[in-house]
């Protein structure tokens, strides 16, 4: 069960739907943006498309890059509590 399972506002989606809903489902529009303008044709709508499909693409990698940012975060707060339980303890967590 995720952590905010129980926050649900009154549309009953939680909010770890609608995280994955936004880093999905916008990247997704924009290419389809950027797919129906290539359909289209012509050359400023070629490269509007090209444009597009280049933002969706840049909207996933600064999702994964804040994803390992936050992921990073975590471990070094591990750490840092594993230290501090080495420090009062004279043994490390896993030496349990």
């Amino acid at each position: 069960m995720s952590r905010n399972a129980h926050l649900e506002d009154s549309s009953g989606v939680s909010p770890d739907r609608r995280i994955l809903l936004l880093r999905a489902g916008l990247p997704s529009l924009i290419a389809l943006a950027g797919v129906v303008l290539l359909i289209i044709g012509g050359s400023m709508n070629v490269g509007l498309g090209v444009t597009l499909i280049g933002v969706a693409f840049l909207v996933v990698l600064i999702n994964a890059f804040v994803r390992l940012s936050f992921a990073s975060e975590n471990d070094r707060d591990k750490e840092e509590a594993a230290r501090d339980y080495f420090t009062r303890t004279g043994r490390w967590p896993q030496d349990r």
